[in-house]
């Protein structure tokens, strides 16, 4: 493959990371509710699960999936599902007495199946690589599948990079609010908050 079509999806990549969607949007939650590495946790999960995704992509199962409104249908709740049970579960912590400096954190190993499951729970991902990889592939290579993995690696890697930093930066913001007792108390019910919007909107999207 040419460099060229690397550095242009690699551009592509970044920009569409940067906007604020379900992913970020959840690293953030949990980094300001626990702390950095809760974000990193979460991260790590989260790029776990576009391997399935991209690998879906290659293979062809995503085309089945948009072809496929019940299948479609189906990923959509479950996913829209479990984002509601987990804001929730944040809501019900927010009346807990307990501050973020002495709140129990969720093991990082928990909180890195959570972004593997939301993230394989949201088919918008499969549609989303479904629909950019194959821009990017050069005809005269040969191997489109393949080509597909690498793109889709190189996806995963600028991702992971990018959320590590959003966890850092609201990992400091979390302990500057920390000290704060009257806010600390609020930061499950910002998580929450996001959380059911993310699930909202995955519950109300279309292919």
């Amino acid at each position: 493959m040419e460099m060229s079509l690397l550095l242009s999806f690699l551009g592509a990549a970044v920009l569409l990371t940067l906007m604020p969607g379900p992913d970020n949007l959840f690293v953030l939650a949990q980094s300001i509710s626990q702390n950095k590495q809760a974000g990193i946790a979460t991260s790590l999960g989260l790029c776990s699960g576009l391997l399935v995704h991209i690998t879906a992509a290659a293979v062809g199962i995503s085309a089945l999936l948009y072809q496929s409104s019940l299948a479609f249908s189906i990923v959509k709740y479950l996913g829209a599902a479990y984002l509601l049970y987990m804001a929730y579960q944040a809501f019900r912590e927010r009346g807990a007495t307990s501050t973020i400096n002495n709140q129990q954190s969720r093991s990082y190993s928990s909180l890195y199946r959570k972004g593997i499951v939301m993230n394989i729970l949201n088919p918008k991902v499969s549609l989303f690589f479904l629909a950019l990889l194959p821009q990017f592939i050069d005809q005269n290579a040969g191997y489109p599948a393949l080509q597909m993995v690498l793109l889709g690696g190189i996806f995963i890697i600028q991702a992971l990079l990018i959320f590590s930093g959003i966890s850092l930066f609201a990992g400091k913001l979390s302990t500057i609010v920390s000290r704060n007792e009257k806010a600390s108390r609020r930061i499950n019910l910002l998580k929450g908050t996001l959380l059911a919007v993310i699930g909202i909107q995955i519950a109300f999207s279309e292919k």
